[in-house]
């Protein structure tokens, strides 16, 4: 039988120029002349760091296929493109079924890459501060409280992997798993796994397929589809950081965002939800008419604390793949981002964690801020909170969800 996971319906309770000599003045004279010519040669790319920085030209295309060319856990890895009519160009990666590329045009019709990564595998490879940057995440996107669960009477130890609890499946987490992959066309791509009994802690055989399509009117579809052959939990999500300014940009807290939720889940210090529904309404979180992402991220509130600014799950309210359930707009490059999803729960990530390490695409540099993830999912430690919306998979069963990521300009 086909399930589709549902909502629940909550009740809602800073002169240089000194005395020169004739051969210096012509010397710094030229050097004047190049800056200038350089500033204004950046047509095909967009300046890193703030708005106002002229140091640097970022420019965006897609990275050499040969960079992640490669054999791992017995799979071949490369890099696949999609692209459609309007040139919008998405370029993946079957390690961790990773977004390392998406280019979608301005308001002058200029391709922007809009999200984080690195040019070759070996920057996915890397273990040290893992960012996940446009990985599928599961078994169980977001966090599960002290990585331990109990399902049908049997009691399950996670990887515990994020302070004491475990965090986007462990360290097997599908970020980390090379992915079958098949291109179905020029515009869709499916990447498969099996998830062995076990794998990270978790019980049963888990089937996973992820289709990725890229259509004409500009809009990235993910598709997944999970079968087990033991009941389970499956939390299966996206983790793209995005910049709509373009990334390598400094930072994406001008951008204005509107999130359809009346209610978001506080969390402890630990970034576990308490359990309980929280109003946004005369909150740092209340998104629900148009804001920009900086305008409360400092704000002296507890839970902006607790997640060092944004990290939280907000509740959608009643919607459909048809309803747009959060837009971003950007009011440098005047991109656009409409989210439609099947999920019930919109993880809001604000980029607290990154630390600006030299290895971005282009050799940018990513600060702390510098992008935002909007994941689509259930709820996070849903295992362990009765009142959450279920996150079980039986055998028998179909776990499937669909998200989308649509992009215009203005």
């Amino acid at each position: 039988m086909m399930v589709r996971f549902s909502q629940t319906t909550f009740n809602q309770t800073n002169n240089p120029i000194l005395p020169m000599k004739k051969n210096q003045r012509i010397v710094f004279l030229l050097a004047g002349i190049s800056t200038l010519f350089a500033a204004c040669n950046h047509t095909s790319g967009t300046k890193a760091g703030s708005n106002n920085d002229t140091t640097a030209v970022i420019n965006y295309q897609v990275p050499d296929s040969a960079n992640f060319k490669d054999t791992l856990q017995g799979k071949q890895v490369g890099l696949y493109i999609l692209k459609n009519k309007n040139n919008t160009t998405v370029a993946i990666t079957n390690f961790g079924g990773r977004l390392v590329s998406l280019l979608v045009p301005d308001k002058n019709g200029k391709l922007t890459d809009v999200i984080l990564g690195h040019d070759d595998l070996k920057g996915y490879e890397q273990k040290k501060n893992e960012n996940y940057y446009g990985a599928i995440i599961g078994r169980y996107g977001n966090r599960i409280a002290k990585g331990k669960f109990t399902l049908e009477g049997k009691s399950y130890q996670l990887d515990v992997n994020n302070g004491a609890n475990t965090l986007h499946g462990g360290y097997s987490g599908f970020y980390s798993r090379v992915f079958t992959a098949k291109k179905i066309s020029g515009q869709q791509l499916e990447l498969s796994y099996l998830s062995k009994d076990g794998e990270g802690g978790y019980p049963g055989n888990l089937t996973v397929k992820v289709v990725y399509t890229l259509t004409d009117d500009n809009a990235l579809k993910i598709e997944y589809t999970a079968t087990t052959d033991k009941t389970t939990v499956v939390n299966l999500t996206n983790h793209a950081y995005f910049n709509l300014n373009g990334a390598g940009t400094k930072t994406m807290t001008d951008d204005s965002l509107k999130i359809d939720a009346d209610n978001y889940l506080p969390v402890d210090t630990t970034l576990i939800p308490t359990g309980k529904l929280q109003p946004v309404k005369g909150t740092p979180f209340d998104f629900t008419t148009f804001k920009t992402i900086g305008a409360d991220i400092e704000k002296a509130d507890d839970q902006i604390k607790n997640g060092k600014g944004f990290d939280h799950n907000f509740v959608l309210n009643k919607h459909n793949i048809t309803t747009s359930i959060a837009t971003v707009k950007s009011p440098e490059t005047g991109i656009v981002m409409d989210v439609y999803t099947t999920e019930p729960g919109l993880q809001f990530y604000s980029g607290n964690f990154p630390t600006g390490i030299n290895d971005g695409k282009g050799k940018a540099v990513y600060p702390h801020r510098s992008a935002f993830c909007l994941e689509t999912q259930h709820f996070p430690d849903s295992p362990n909170q009765l009142l959450f919306p279920s996150t079980v998979l039986k055998r028998g069963d179909v776990y499937h969800t669909t998200t989308i990521y649509k992009f215009s300009a203005k």
